[in-house]
């Protein structure tokens, strides 16, 4: 059994609201962030002449560890992130000083629809992580590239290698990547059926009218369509290959967690 570290709880991480549902567990939280397509990163300029508002931006992130390679989602991890070398978060990373800039970074997976009774008692069966940390520009030229590499594999799994690869000049000086050094980070989760209460489930002329349940939603790879300029008649077995693990993986996880038994903090009451 692989050992289990957790976030410690401190004032930005700890979860209050349905706290039955808050994980620290760094394998979960992890396991959010690297299986969401996108994740959105906040951070604040310190400049009030750039606007009152802290800033958010949807960018590619994966969890890693460059100077422990062997790390795997059980371990404390890095998170890599993507962008346009002039872009402002680039721009502030780069002219910290210090730790680095102060961002956030949210994931959420959404796993369900939980239909009840009542419009209030709706929910989600979902997955959301939220990390806590400090950014700073990849300047090491193999360190960036093994980023890279994570950040690409994480669109499709053996992609980089079918492709030509290593990037040129003009794609490394365009490109920056993002080291962001977790301070915390917490997790929320939610499984299993609708949570109705006893006044609703003791009424027969709303429970005979009523259909409750969980319609499972998971996210699907469609089929690959070419591109005009492609010159390759069948599509990579890597691209088919990923495109089926990540349909039925997902599936599986949608239709596992709807059949999970409700903690006793949502039983009827």
């Amino acid at each position: 059994m692989p050992r289990t570290l957790t976030y410690s709880k401190l004032p930005d991480n700890t979860v209050h609201r349905y706290n039955h549902r808050a994980t620290y567990d760094i394998y979960a939280i992890h396991s959010i962030i690297n299986t969401s397509k996108v994740v959105h990163v906040s951070f604040n300029s310190g400049d009030p002449a750039e606007g009152a508002f802290p800033s958010i931006l949807p960018m590619i992130g994966q969890m890693g560890s460059f100077a422990y390679p062997s790390a795997d989602l059980h371990d404390p991890l890095d998170c890599y992130l993507h962008g346009y070398v002039s872009s402002r978060v680039m721009k502030l990373a780069r002219a910290d000083e210090g730790k680095g800039l102060p961002v956030s970074i949210a994931a959420t997976k959404v796993d369900g629809l939980v239909l009840s009774l009542t419009p209030n008692s709706h929910s989600y069966n979902y997955r959301s992580a939220v990390l806590f940390g400090h950014a700073k520009v990849v300047t090491e030229v193999e360190e960036k590239i093994w980023a890279m590499k994570l950040i690409t594999e994480s669109v499709v799994q053996g992609r980089w290698e079918n492709t030509r690869v290593p990037p040129d000049g003009a794609e490394m000086s365009s490109t920056s990547i993002l080291r962001v050094k977790v301070v915390s980070g917490s997790g929320k989760i939610r499984d299993g059926g609708p949570g109705d209460d006893k006044k609703d489930l003791n009424r027969q002329d709303v429970t005979g009218r009523v259909w409750t349940g969980v319609v499972p939603v998971w996210e699907t790879i469609g089929e690959p369509i070419a591109g005009e300029t492609n010159r390759i008649k069948e599509v990579p077995e890597h691209l088919t290959a990923f495109a089926k693990k990540e349909n039925e993986d997902n599936e599986k996880y949608a239709r596992k967690a709807v059949m999970k038994a409700l903690p006793n903090e949502e039983m009827p009451k």
